[in-house]
This record gives structure tokens, sequence and C-alpha cells, in this order.
């Protein structure tokens, strides 16, 4: 992607109380950065960092519900970086803009202000489709932002164990097939697990799980009751329609 994005959108979330500028094509924030908001539990004057920020839909829709959190935004892609810092001012959110690969190097991290044992809380979405069973988009940052290597997944916890205080909380968005990787990729220094099967409806299989796990944490792990996305009849849950307006949280964000 270009260093400036022209050809771009403006959308509303969290009923019109946040307003994001993003690029027409290639990848667009939607359900998945509500539901990862949704999902993230802090607190005013928690240090917050989302990985792989976008144009900074997650992280500053958890701003908007959570005021005075020290919120640091982490993107690759310095177009989106500068989409990103430019819907942070025009939502009146204060917020760092870091351009900065996630599995960059502990010593890059520190330069950018994330010091090991540093941060409350960590939220991130990562390209979570395999190159081996998925064709990529031909368009560049859309392919970066759904398909991951082998490695992909563990670089991304990894960076997170680093920087999150011992009892801070890493929650993250993953595609409902790929749980094990997840779960395996955790063990390495995350316990208290809680873990939501999200479903399009009641009558498939989940389509995402949203897991919260906890630096050090000794609690069991809790697989909690599945949230449909959508009732039977094929209308929206109004549970869900009251998250995406900002008027209720997961279970995941208040442990």
């Amino acid at each position: 992607m270009s260093e400036a994005v022209a050809d771009t959108t403006e959308d509303a979330f969290l009923g019109g109380r946040l307003r994001l500028r993003q690029p027409r094509s290639g990848h667009r924030a939607g359900h998945d950065a509500m539901l990862l908001a949704a999902a993230t539990a802090a607190r005013p004057a928690d240090r917050v960092a989302e990985f792989g920020a976008g144009v900074g839909a997650a992280g500053l829709a958890l701003a908007k519900r959570v005021g005075g959190i020290d919120l640091v935004l982490v993107e690759i892609d310095p177009a989106l970086a500068a989409l990103c810092r430019e819907n942070a001012e025009r939502n009146s959110i204060s917020a760092d803009v870091v351009v900065l690969d996630v599995t960059a190097s502990a010593r890059a991290f520190a330069g950018a202000g994330l010091k090991p044992d540093t941060v409350d809380a960590v939220l991130m979405n990562p390209p979570f489709n395999d190159a081996a069973r998925h064709r990529a988009s031909p368009d560049p940052p859309r392919a970066s932002a759904h398909v991951a290597d082998t490695a992909t997944l563990e670089n991304w916890i990894s960076a997170a164990r680093r920087i999150l205080k011992s009892g801070g909380a890493l929650t993250l968005i993953w595609r409902a097939d790929g749980i094990a990787e997840v779960l395996a990729a955790l063990t390495g220094g995350f316990g208290s697990l809680m873990i939501l099967p999200v479903h399009a409806d009641a009558g498939r299989p989940a389509i995402r799980v949203l897991i919260r796990g906890v630096k050090g944490g000794k609690r069991p792990t809790q697989l909690l009751s599945s949230l449909l996305l959508n009732d039977e009849p094929g209308l929206p849950n109004k549970k869900v329609a009251e998250m995406l307006s900002g008027k209720w949280v997961l279970p995941l964000a208040n442990p």
C-alpha cells in the first residue's frame, strides 16, 4: 500500500459514536474488530496495546468504552498507520500510533516505547488463514491481513507475552477451526483462559473463537456459552446488536 490512501470511505461504528476512515478496498474493519473490543477488559489508566491495528477500529472502540486508557496502536503498514492516527484525532482519542512489525525484536519494541513487562492488556486479530489452504488475495494489504505462515501466531503471542506485566491479559480473535493452534501457542506463559465460541447462527459450527489469557494465570480454563450472531430465524441477535452499538460487552471483558 502506498504512503497515502486516496480512495477511502468513512464508516460508523458503535452506533455512530466512532467514525473511521478506511480504504475502500482491501482489508476493512467490521464485526471481528468490534467483537475483539467488546471482549477486552481494561480500566482507566491501563496501558493497552493493539497489535495489527489497521485503521484502529478495535483499539479505538475500546477507548470509547473505557476512557483514560494509555493506548498504543501497532501497525506495520505506514499508510494504514497514518489513517489510524487520523482516526484517533477525528474521534478525540489520545493514542500513540507506532509503525512496527509485530515480529520485530525486543529492542525494536523497546525503541517504540513497548518495553518488557510494561503493558496491562494486549488485544489482537492476527492474520489467521493458513497459506497452505487459503488462496491469498491479489491485494497485498488484504493478503497480509488475512494469510499467516506457520510461525505467525506463535510470534504474535510471544511478543504480547514479552510486553505484558505479570497478571496482564491478552485477548485475541481467531478462526474457530484453528483453536488447537491458539491453545498450543498460549501454553508458554498464559493461563486462566476464557474461551468464547462465536457462531453465525445456532445451526452451524462456530466461525470464530475469542480467547482471553492471563500472563502467569493459574485458574482453570473456562469454556463460555456460545455467542450467536443471529437468532434462528436469521435475524440479528439482540445482544449482538447492543454490543455493536456499544451498549453491551462480552463476558471476557468482565473476568
